[in-house]
């Protein structure tokens, strides 16, 4: 299979985005530092998420990014496709040549599970993800820890 840390990375930091635009653009910074993703590494996911209509930037103060369309628009698979990902599960990457050029006796087995996989991730949209109780709470924990950190640092000096 394909996919690989770019496109869960690509649909994790959406799904943040998801969650946060509410109240306005979001910040990669702030991404970044709920998911522990690389800010640099966000940025260049980001430029192809942008560059395929998936999210807007918003410049100057109070900028960031938001979902370009509504989060029941949106579907896994799509996210994973604007990073240059594929869910294939074959080892010839679709082309019928993954035995001494000929199709593999196990060819058809791997191409069916990758559409089913594509299949699954297509019927998935943000809106989904972001309704299931569990991914809302780990959404509320990473906020809080967010919070935590955010306070000021008391020391206490004699």
């Amino acid at each position: 299979m394909k996919l690989t840390s770019k496109g869960r990375y690509a649909v994790t930091a959406i799904l943040d985005l998801a969650f946060h635009s509410r109240s306005g653009p979001v910040t990669l910074s702030d991404i970044s530092k709920r998911q522990d993703i690389s800010l640099s590494y966000l940025e260049q996911l980001f430029t192809r998420l942008r560059k395929q209509k998936l999210v807007r930037s918003t410049r100057g103060p109070g900028g960031g990014y938001s979902l370009n369309r509504p989060a029941n628009e949106i579907a896994v698979a799509e996210i994973v496709a604007a990073v240059d990902e594929t869910v294939d599960t074959t080892r010839c990457s679709g082309a019928n040549n993954c035995h001494e050029g000929q199709q593999c006796l196990a060819h058809e087995l791997w191409d069916d599970l990758s559409q089913q996989i594509y299949g699954f991730m297509n019927e998935i949209n943000l809106q989904d993800l972001m309704d299931e109780s569990s991914i809302k709470d780990v959404a509320a924990r990473q906020d809080a820890m967010m919070r935590e950190t955010d306070k000021p640092k008391v020391t206490l000096t004699e």
